[in-house]
């Protein structure tokens, strides 16, 4: 978690780019903001409204690999800040090459979501859609990214050269929930490249990782492995992991939804793990990052 000290000293130095993607999201006019509810898309969606008012629309697509929690701190979120917003149903899974779970299976899901949001964007009128990608993403795996381009999706924090530490650090300046919120992702991101996709495993993996918020646990992933669910803690959680009456209500839990085997890996969580598994750990390609002054 980011400090006071750490958090003023972020904002000052990047407060050039803040003001770079205000001006750029202000001369839109109009923007649909591809909502998730995650720390990136809120501070987009936050900004936009702050920009554009009633001419900024927030779309969240919703489909089985969304957990259940995500829709409902979407839709608060969206009312917090009075931002229009409309939920519309994604169905990323009719897709057999999503389906199959190919190492570039998001950019199938991506592209379902900004078919939504294009189909939107042209019956309103409005000038952009608007993404989350932010300056680090460009050092990971994102083929959703290529999605994005294809569809002449927008990415104001990328283009803006905004870090993740520096969203988090501007979100909590401005008073954002989300600004300490954990890292989020689809939950077809538990289960390995190569073992498909279905809605039973997505809705399996929704619940145990229910269990585990329920429990308390904050950054943690619930990996599919068939009869195995492979828990990954953030390092800071492994203490409460430990205790004997935490490993046997987790164990309880998980196995009363169809697991046989629990197993904590004994390496903390840290993001595009599956990815560099699978030898996929490549940035993603996208403009150069900008020299704000």
């Amino acid at each position: 978690m980011l400090s006071p000290e750490r958090i003023q000293a972020l904002c000052d130095a990047s407060r050039p780019k803040l003001e770079a993607m205000r001006a750029a999201i202000r001369a839109h006019g109009t923007a649909l903001v591809a909502f998730s509810g995650g720390v990136d898309s809120t501070f987009v969606l936050k900004i936009a409204v702050e920009q554009l008012g009633e001419q900024a629309l927030a779309v969240t697509a919703l489909s089985a690999s969304v957990a259940p929690e995500e829709e409902q701190e979407a839709r608060e979120l969206a009312a917090r800040f009075g931002a229009r917003h409309e939920v519309l149903t994604s169905n990323e899974l009719a897709n057999p090459q999503y389906a199959a779970n190919p190492t570039n299976r998001c950019y199938f899901c991506k592209t379902e979501l900004y078919d939504l949001c294009e189909a939107r964007r042209q019956a309103l009128g409005y000038a952009v859609v608007l993404d989350g990608f932010n300056a680090d993403d460009f050092k990971d795996h994102r083929p959703g990214h290529k999605a994005a381009q294809e569809h002449h999706v927008q990415s104001p924090l990328a283009k803006a050269g905004l870090t993740k530490d520096e969203i988090r650090a501007w979100s909590h300046h401005l008073g954002l929930p989300t600004w300490d919120k954990p890292q989020m992702a689809c939950l077809a991101s538990r289960i390995p490249y190569g073992t498909s996709v279905t809605r039973e495993r997505l809705f399996q993996i929704a619940r145990a990782e229910s269990e585990l918020r329920r429990l308390g646990f904050r950054q943690f992933r619930v990996r599919y492995h068939e009869q195995v669910a492979r828990l990954e803690l953030a390092e800071e959680e492994y203490g409460r992991f430990l205790e004997a009456s935490m490993r046997l209500e987790i164990n309880r839990a998980l196995k009363a939804l169809g697991f046989q085997f629990v197993a904590l890996d004994l390496e903390p969580f840290r993001s595009g793990r599956m990815n560099e598994a699978a030898g996929v750990g490549k940035p993603a390609q996208g403009f150069p990052l900008p020299v704000v002054s």
